[in-house]
């Protein structure tokens, strides 16, 4: 109703002012609200807020659009009842509107779908609490992204969004989308939904997200103002040119009489008088000229009230059913790089996530005093607003400096402190008991003081999903031997005590205690631990040096290596019969530096080597193997910096690879780009998978693109595409999936065969606004260390589903560890019989296995929030892709 008048018998241009703000990139989230630090960026969005507000309350006609709800919310806690009656009006009316509407601008690459639905809903119920049903954002506007996912657009579509606007698309598709008019189009995010459910409209912007060239009135920009005096600069009459005539090329690429042209770009207004003042003459004088026979008519408008003429005109448009991935903005250009870059940050914001989830459920298992308990005052909101931070588009993305990359993390950490808080007043009241509770946020280092320094302990296994699973947990201890108990008294066994020098762990304990715990669906299982030596344990066994072939095995699969190379070379699976011969190693890409033929070099967002063959890290690995009854592991140790322990444990029917790298060498001048490559012999025609989101999976080709035809400049870059949790090669029968732990970029350049990017150290910036190479120094200055986990599951292509959507998920949200001295929690004395140490669920039953619990999390007085999805795509697999019915 608010939206302004248009005529039909003109070609309309709806100008847009906004404000692209950065929620952290060149500065830290709080260094570019305050506007420090202007020397490296002129900006402060407080003063973007004042200014435009105050300019939009001087003229009624006035628009302005605002997305990122990050500032937003800072900057409305700092009002007064005044001005925020004066915004509400605003809203009310249609003049100042809300869109996308997250916390931030989601990255869509690496950032995972249950981190972009919790950043979306911070920021939707924010805006809604403030502002009531008017500040509910109807336009979703990703115009900064470098590439837009599928699952995304799914997303805005069931969320109800009337339409996505996007900023940023591959150079050759836009040129083609332009010749066929095809830069509006209907786009359709899920095969598993019926249409229309999962469609959406989307816009691709006619200039990224810039004003057209010389309408620029900003203080950050060049362009002279409109001066329409009678003196020597009056400069208005070829203004008003410019304009209409960028308004007629525009009309020519889009299918109706109205056209979009976005007035503003990064961290503008800041003096809103200047653009406002500017384009409130632009609009007069352009008008003005219809007396004499234009027809063209300016306006104030939304992307909203844009899109309700698109309707009302009534065209059928095309369809596009794949993704925009790659992004590239020119030949030898894919911004493919960020998909690996920062690969501890893309880590721990996994992580993070996925503690967000337990802290959250045990907040609601435990009720509302659980946050002032005897631990303190503990709080999710903290974790949550951080995790929502880090899914930016320059967080997740890799694609920040330094400073503000230790920015999130510190944010992340602060948010971590504040949860572990609230989950050990949680598993005090559940438990009843005192505590106190140990956290261990150093174990991927083999570090926890508890469990090194205590004879008695207890440890607490909790489970966020909703089906019981079984775990195994390793702790760095100094005995030799020692009892474990399950929650019934009983005793666990096996336990094992390996040396901890063969791993390699920083931490100071000579030994590592293993068992395998459980715990139900959505609930804790407690075990106790008792020293029975205190002897430093011995060292493992070795296999016998006359074994011609070296080997690991479990129940499911046996795994052969190269007795010469050290290197993986066959797995079976021995339940279903078959093997596949797969090699993995380590290699690297010599990253481009760039030169003056080709510019172009690799960077936090660029990926370009400078040839198509990787370099081998090492031709053979040096191997130790350890065999107890709880785990069979090889060790390849491949170089200096690259090592990775391949692992089978009982009852797991997949193999681990743990991976670490780093420091990466620089010393001779080389930036280098580090992939795990897997070969088989499958024959694989060019096709690869890969997940969106790590929800919806994909199929992709070699060198081509569905939507276009692709020439194609980069044989290497122009084929990697973003893995969240997922990539996949099969023929006929076989199939081979590879899990990650984060976001990474991934590829299959030869047939059979498929790679991941696991680090990056670079010399060079890639001249995309950064301004710094990516050149991590990690804690001592020497360069990071990354360490991360790839799973891989060997299965026929039939059943594979069955196997990895489950793992993936409990990838993301994995059970959590928490110590306490001595015995630990014990309930109130029960029933006879009741269990001697705690276990909770809080389910009656599990779900099925293919319902998900995505969330459960408390939503202010005495109601909680619960978010379930089923977990199969349409047709992945016989029995986890039908229908459930499930009663709450």
């Amino acid at each position: 109703q608010s939206c302004p008048p248009t005529r039909p018998d003109m070609l309309n241009v709806h100008l847009v002012p906004h404000s692209h703000d950065d929620v952290g990139w060149l500065k830290t989230v709080d260094q570019y609200y305050y506007g420090v630090r202007n020397q490296d960026q002129h900006a402060g969005v407080q003063y973007i807020l004042d200014s435009v507000v105050a300019q939009l309350a001087a003229d009624p006609s006035r628009r302005f659009i605002y997305a990122e709800v990050a500032f937003l919310a800072r900057w409305w806690q700092q009002q007064d009842e005044a001005t925020r009656r004066l915004v509400r009006q605003l809203v009310q009316e249609g003049r100042l509107e809300f869109v996308g509407g997250g916390w931030c601008m989601s990255d869509e690459a690496a950032a995972h779908y249950g981190g972009a639905l919790e950043q979306l809903a911070l920021g939707r119920r924010f805006l809604r609490g403030a502002f009531g049903p008017c500040g509910s954002p109807r336009v979703a506007w990703q115009i900064d992204p470098f590439g837009h996912a599928r699952d995304l657009a799914a997303t805005f579509a069931q969320m109800g969004y009337d339409g996505l606007f996007l900023g940023r698309v591959d150079y050759q598709d836009k040129w083609a989308r332009l010749q066929r008019r095809e830069l509006e189009l209907l786009w359709r995010g899920s095969t598993s939904l019926a249409p229309p459910r999962a469609d959406i409209f989307t816009g691709i912007l006619p200039n990224m997200y810039n004003p057209p060239p010389g309408l620029c009135w900003d203080q950050l920009c060049t362009d002279p103002p409109v001066v329409d005096g009678d003196g020597p600069e009056r400069n208005v009459d070829s203004v008003v040119t410019s304009f209409l005539q960028a308004a007629a090329s525009q009309a020519q690429q889009y299918r109706t009489n109205h056209i979009l042209m976005t007035m503003g770009s990064d961290f503008h207004y800041e003096n809103a008088h200047l653009w406002f003042k500017n384009l409130d003459k632009l609009i007069a004088h352009a008008n003005a000229r219809q007396a004499n026979g234009s027809r063209v008519h300016a306006l104030y408008s939304t992307p909203s009230c844009y899109l309700r003429e698109l309707h009302r005109a009534n065209l059928t448009w095309p369809l596009k059913t794949d993704d925009f991935f790659p992004y590239s903005d020119g030949p030898h250009q894919f911004w493919t790089g960020f998909f690996s870059s920062r690969p501890a940050l893309k880590g721990y914001e996994r992580l993070s996530s996925g503690f967000l989830q337990v802290c959250s459920q045990l907040e609601a298992l435990a009720g509302p005093s659980v946050r002032d308990g005897p631990f303190g005052p503990g709080d999710s909101s903290v974790l949550r607003e951080a995790v929502a931070v880090a899914q930016h588009h320059d967080a997740v993305a890799g694609t920040e400096r330094q400073h503000v990359a230790n920015d999130y993390a510190r944010q992340l950490a602060k948010g971590w402190d504040s949860c572990q808080v609230l989950v050990a007043n949680a598993l005090s009241l559940l438990g009843d008991t005192k505590g106190p509770f140990e956290f261990c946020n150093a174990l991927n280092i083999s570090v926890c003081p508890l469990s090194e320094t205590t004879p008695h302990f207890t440890v607490i296994l909790y489970n966020p999903l909703a089906r019981g699973v079984a775990w195994p947990v390793r702790l760095p201890v100094r005995g030799s031997s020692y009892a474990v108990t399950d929650p019934q008294g009983q005793p666990v066994v096996p336990v094992s005590c390996v040396t901890q020098r063969l791993r390699g762990g920083a931490g100071g304990a000579p030994g590592e205690l293993l068992f395998q715990a459980w715990a139900p669906p959505l609930g804790f299982s407690t075990f106790e631990v008792k020293q029975l030596s205190p002897a430093a344990p011995g060292d493992p066994p070795r296999w016998p040096s006359g074994d011609p072939e070296p080997w690991i095995e479990n129940e499911h699969l046996r795994v052969l290596f190269d007795p010469v190379t050290g290197h993986l070379r066959e797995i079976q699976n021995l339940a279903k019969g078959f093997s596949l011969p797969v090699f993995q190693s380590f290699y690297w890409y010599n990253a481009s530096a760039g030169d003056g033929q080709s510019p172009q070099a690799s960077g936090a967002y660029i990926f370009r080597p400078n040839g198509s063959v990787p370099i081998p890290v090492a031709k053979r690995a040096a191997t130790r193997l350890l065999k107890t009854p709880l785990v069979q592991e090889l060790h390849q140790n491949f170089s200096a910096w690259c090592s990775q322990v391949l692992r089978l444990r009982p009852g797991q029917p997949y193999l681990e690879l743990e991976w670490t790298v780093g420091p990466i060498p620089v010393s001779d001048g080389l930036g280098k780009e580090i992939i795990s490559r897997f070969e088989t012999p499958l024959r694989t025609a060019g096709r690869f998978y890969t997940d969106s989101n790590g929800r919806q999976v994909l199929e992709r080709r070699r060198d081509y693109r569905p939507t276009w035809n692709l020439s194609q400049s980069e044989p290497v870059a122009g084929n990697y595409y973003p893995v969240n949790t997922r990539i996949f090669i099969k023929d006929q029968k076989v199939q081979l999936t590879v899990l990650t732990d984060r976001s990474q970029g991934g590829s299959s350049i030869l047939d059979g065969s498929l790679e991941l990017m696991v680090h990056r150290r670079l010399l060079n910036d890639d001249n995309r606004g950064l301004g710094e190479p990516l050149d991590e120094p990690g804690d001592d200055g020497r360069g990071l260390v990354v360490r991360g986990r790839h799973l891989v599951l060997l299965d026929t292509a039939v059943a594979a589903a069955d196997l990895h959507r489950p793992r993936a998920q409990e990838m993301v949200t994995p059970p959590y560890v928490v110590l306490a001295p001595g015995p630990g929690p014990h309930l109130r004395q029960g029933s006879p019989g009741s269990p001697a140490l705690p276990q909770l669920s809080g389910l009656r039953r599990e779900l099925p296995p293919n319902v998900h619990l995505l969330s459960l999390e408390p939503r202010g007085a005495g109601s909680l929030l619960l978010r379930l999805e089923h977990l199969f795509e349409r047709g992945e697999s016989h029995s986890g892709s039908q229908p459930v019915t499930l009663d709450l």
